[in-house]
């Protein structure tokens, strides 16, 4: 992500779902990236000269990475542009790492579909963590454990 993105990924972030079921605004995102987020791993996806998707990525969690902010713009959603950012952001990650980490509301049944065809299993609810009555679900893609048993 560079800084002339922000604009393009806060409109797409403030203008699609769940953030706006959460309550995000534009002012919300623009305190999150002025300035980009630092110390996190940064990717925007462009399609068509437009941003289409964003991905961060904090590193070290839970003896893997963390997937802390991921969105694709409503008008690129269902063309496979998720599934292609998501595993450019995993091939990064399971570079360096055996577990990626991502947290989808319990509301967010498109998300939480999407997480779990690419391969992440449920680990459990974290209930009012963003919001009252809802719950956010801790999800992860591991491929091995951290360790190898000695023998």
């Amino acid at each position: 992500m560079m800084s002339e993105d922000r604009a393009a990924v806060i409109e797409l972030l403030a203008d699609s779902d769940p953030w706006k079921r959460l309550s995000y605004q534009a002012s919300d995102w623009d305190s999150y990236f002025v300035p980009l987020p630092q110390g996190r791993d940064s990717y925007v996806v462009n399609q068509n000269g437009r941003v289409a998707g964003i991905a961060v990525v904090r590193q070290k969690f839970l003896l893997g990475d963390y997937l802390e902010l991921f969105g694709v713009a409503d008008w690129a959603r269902g063309k496979g542009l998720g599934g292609r950012l998501l595993g450019y952001v995993e091939a990064a990650v399971f570079a360096r790492t055996k577990n990626l980490f991502v947290c989808v509301s319990d509301f967010n049944d498109q998300g939480r579909k999407f997480y779990e065809m690419q391969g992440y299993q449920e680990i459990g609810p974290i209930p009012n963590l963003l919001i009252s009555g809802s719950a956010e679900i801790l999800l992860r893609k591991t491929n091995g454990p951290a360790r190898e048993k000695k023998t």
